[in-house]
């Protein structure tokens, strides 16, 4: 799809690995570095281009019944939000985060988010290679925690009544935290597939028989590191004469050479360490849907009975007559127009 010539110029060579419609003909550019906010002419603006760095300090959201923001935060060069549909927000999301995170060495540049969720205030980012957990308000800022699949030995889920609690074992200990039940099944999904891409295995059955393994192997090598048989027995050094012409001391010299040979030294081994339990309980996701209006509250009143049908029709026929003969060109145009204008409000302008 092609882009608009004032985007075109603003991109330069950048390239664009993601693009979300904001509704009409706005749209949202994402590159490896910065974000890129299309708005097309309307009632009030011109054509324009607005540019969000993803070198970011903190990344906030913010949601309406309609409308929805996110923010970025400059630190000393302030504050930059972008509006949108709340209908658009997860989806603007998902490609930002994804910036922010690797301009800030979070993850690598070659490394993508498989996908990010938001449960109240914990904010849970699967990526290629890591797990990125936030805890707060915001959904990112400095204060994160990062588990690099590479010291994850065992993944497990377990379930509750209300939420299930997702156990990460990193380097001998376990990180907790709990999801919303009714969002695990793909928390569990794309976090799992992920751990098992990272290892090339076909399943988290799979992983844990290879980490068993490879535990055995490590004990193995560790307790043959740890035997030490010492310098061993020193050899015989009596002279053939003397043994000849002093028995009494050759056969003493015989005795003490075989005490020593027949001396051992103990191997140690090491043991290992025990696992140390650290539990994270965070808040379950509240979620807010909008209820739509019932057909008692849209104030149409069904037909009665007993009515007669081609009378109502008749009426109603001669009503919506009298309402086309009443408009005038004038009045079209000037609907055209509020209804533009609602629609750019909409979209957050």
């Amino acid at each position: 799809m092609s882009q608009p010539e004032i985007v075109q110029s603003v991109l330069g060579e950048e390239d664009v690995v993601s693009r979300v419609h904001l509704g009409g003909e706005d749209e949202l550019f994402v590159t490896p570095t910065r974000t890129l906010v299309y708005r097309a002419e309307g009632l009030l603006s011109d054509e324009s281009v607005d540019e969000f760095s993803h070198a970011a300090e903190r990344l906030s959201v913010s949601e309406g019944r309609r409308k929805g923001k996110i923010s970025l935060d400059y630190g000393l060069d302030g504050t930059k939000t972008i509006g949108l549909s709340v209908k658009r927000l997860d989806e603007a999301l998902q490609p930002i985060i994804e910036g922010v995170l690797s301009a800030a060495g979070v993850i690598k540049d070659d490394e993508s988010v498989v996908q990010s969720f938001r449960f109240s205030e914990l904010t849970f980012v699967v990526a290629e290679r890591r797990v990125v957990r936030h805890i707060g308000s915001a959904v990112w800022d400095e204060d994160y925690e990062s588990y690099n699949y590479n010291d994850v030995t065992d993944l497990a889920f377990e379930d509750g009544s209300v939420a299930t609690t997702v156990v990460l074992t990193v380097d001998g200990r376990q990180e907790r935290f709990k999801i919303p039940n009714e969002e695990a099944r793909i928390v569990r999904e794309k976090l799992s597939k992920a751990l098992c891409a990272h290892y090339d295995v076909g399943s988290l059955e799979e992983f844990r028989v290879m980490m068993a393994e490879q535990e055995e192997q490590e004990d193995a090598e560790d307790a043959r590191d740890n035997t030490d048989f010492g310098e061993g027995p020193d050899p015989l050094s009596a002279n053939p004469g003397e043994l000849a012409d002093e028995p009494a001391n050759g056969t003493r010299a015989g005795e003490e050479a075989q005490q020593t040979e027949s001396q051992t030294v103990e191997a140690t081994s090491t043991g290992s360490a025990a696992a140390e339990t650290q539990s994270v309980q965070t808040p379950s996701k509240k979620v807010a849907d909008a209820s739509d209006l019932g057909f008692e509250a849209s104030g149409f009143e069904p037909p009665s009975e007993t009515a007669d049908p081609s009378a109502e029709l008749a009426a109603e026929v001669e009503a919506l007559r009298e309402v086309v003969e009443a408009q005038t060109e004038q009045l079209q145009y000037q609907q055209e127009l509020i209804e533009q204008l609602i629609e750019e409000l909409r979209r957050g302008r």
